[in-house]
């Protein structure tokens, strides 16, 4: 059989021979040539001239319209052409001229923050070729003052990053807010920053936009998707007043993430009990918890079962910040003393904290290796109780604390009285805490006396609904030992919700209303 030789193809009809090349494609480039070699004033009036006589030769007006429009898409046509071949060269000499190679380009594009990326990624396509290394998505922050990605947005940078997913963070932040006018510090010394966020939580608006511009319960969905593959490395996770978020899902994602160490939830609406079994269960490497409450002072669901299980699910948490729900001290003091690691301790905005759980916390196991401890606005902490603590500081209890924050905005509780509050606390030793301990970043501010209007009282009666809990049950902690769901003779004062004489009390949070804030898109 004889063997049937086919002309070879050309790659590229612009590169190939003059003689292979179609007639339509040399006429074309005959013409290009022509209008490229006329100077730009003769040329412009030659296109005019030779508009008008095309547009002469025709007769109806529906043919010249037409004739229009088709020179309008050869312009279109024309243009979009010459940016394309820009683009190439332009990418060229990136290429050559661009002192680093692929590898050390991807490393430096690790090190930029997401929307910086994404601009860099715009530049060309030598750049985006490197941004699109899943490398350059390890920590993804989508975070915005206005709401600007929805879920399709975050489910393909998680699937970008695939296992090299390290940090998430996502949502609507608050807009900072400066101290107000009523305020004056009564002692005030930096020494030490401190690691909590910059923003203040108080206040908590829906944010949500456009509907193209919502993130769900879906959102986090990507992290569970083939086997869990994008949470499993997932080492910390920091979401905020993302309005849709609800339990499931977020629990959902939780049990995806094992490696988690940093997790910080602000105005979701999601309930502490679960979340923290959600913790306590899945993320037992867990060692910053950072959780804001969306309703100050409503979530009561913390039961003293969920506090002995993430004392045990999570023995290397350093870090613990509950803000704004209902955590009696008895609970706090499960997790000051079952806690082996705790460093930093935040409970601002708590409702039903009154200080009580500060007794022993210098002396007790773990209280020496307290660093930070902050009581911000809660409203019912007794000056007594800050005064004894104070006191025991002077003594030489907790000998590495560093910062301590007892500020408050209505005043503290006095001794007795849930209503009368101490607005220029005279019994605290705060001048001689300065002078014997420099070393500690004490900040102290009150409202100037009558400037905050007196709490209301309310007829319905709180009802604490594990206060009365004496579980005997044992677990074990990080090192072995037994850690007794039980309370010290030392502690046993303090069974209600911040009472000390076992006294239903009656109370109801005060509210301040604030103007709307603007928010800038970032």
């Amino acid at each position: 059989m004889d063997t049937v030789l086919f002309p070879k193809r050309p790659c590229n009809g612009i590169h190939a021979p003059p003689e292979t090349l179609n007639p339509t494609v040399t006429n074309m480039d005959a013409l290009l040539n022509t209008i490229l070699g006329l100077s730009d004033p003769f040329l412009a009036s030659s296109l005019d001239l030779s508009l008008e006589r095309l547009l002469d030769s025709t007769s109806s007006d529906p043919e010249k319209n037409q004739m229009i429009d088709a020179f309008l898409r050869f312009g279109s046509a024309l243009q979009e052409s010459a940016r394309k071949s820009r683009r190439k060269r332009a990418c060229l000499h990136n290429s050559i001229s661009w002192p680093l190679p692929p590898d050390l380009t991807v490393k430096v594009f690790s090190a930029l923050d997401t929307q910086s990326l994404c601009h860099a990624a715009a530049t060309c396509s030598m750049f985006n070729k490197c941004a699109m290394d899943p490398l350059c998505y390890a920590n993804i922050d989508l975070t915005s003052i206005l709401p600007k990605v929805n879920n399709t947005v975050v489910c393909t940078m998680i699937q970008r990053a695939g296992k090299n997913l390290q940090s998430l963070k996502l949502g609507i932040l608050p807009a900072p807010t400066e101290s107000t006018a009523t305020s004056r510090p009564m002692a005030y010394s930096i020494n030490i920053p401190v690691v909590t966020p910059v923003f203040s939580w108080n206040d908590k608006r829906s944010r949500q936009g456009k509907e193209s511009c919502v993130l769900t319960r879906s959102c986090l969905l990507c992290l569970s998707m083939d086997s869990g593959a994008a949470g499993s490395l997932l080492r910390s996770l920091h979401l905020y007043n993302i309005d849709r978020m609800d339990n499931s899902a977020l629990c959902s994602a939780l049990s995806s993430c094992p490696s988690l160490l940093d997790l910080e939830v602000v105005g979701l609406h999601v309930e502490l009990k679960q979340t923290l079994e959600a913790v306590s269960t899945n993320c037992h490497l867990m060692e910053r918890l950072f959780f804001e409450s969306s309703k100050t002072g409503i979530d009561d669901s913390l039961k003293s079962p969920t506090c002995f299980a993430l004392v045990n699910g999570c023995p290397s948490l350093t870090s613990l910040a509950l803000r704004g729900f209902k955590v009696q001290d008895h609970k706090i003091r499960v997790f000051l003393k079952g806690f082996r690691k705790l460093k930093v301790v935040d409970f601002s905005t708590s409702y039903s904290v009154t200080g009580t759980f500060l007794r022993n916390v210098g002396s007790g196991a773990n209280g020496h290796l307290l660093e930070v401890l902050i009581l911000r606005d809660c409203i019912h902490l007794k000056e007594v109780e800050v005064a004894r603590f104070l006191s025991a500081v002077l003594d030489g209890d907790c000998k590495l604390l560093k910062y301590l924050d007892i500020s408050n905005k209505e005043g503290l509780a006095a001794e007795g009285d849930w209503y009368s509050r101490c607005y220029t606390p005279s019994s605290l030793p705060i001048s001689r805490v300065l002078e014997e301990r420099p070393a500690i970043c004490l900040l102290a501010e009150f409202p100037l006396e009558g400037s905050f209007p007196e709490i209301e009282h309310v007829t319905d009666s709180e009802v604490n609904s594990d206060g009365s809990l004496h579980l005997q049950l044992s677990s074990q902690t990080s090192d072995g030992s037994s850690f007794m769901n039980s309370y010290d003779s030392s502690y046993t004062s303090d069974q209600g919700s911040g009472n000390e004489d076992g006294r239903n009390v009656n109370y109801t949070m005060f509210e301040e209303s604030s103007d709307e804030l603007d928010f800038l898109v970032m």
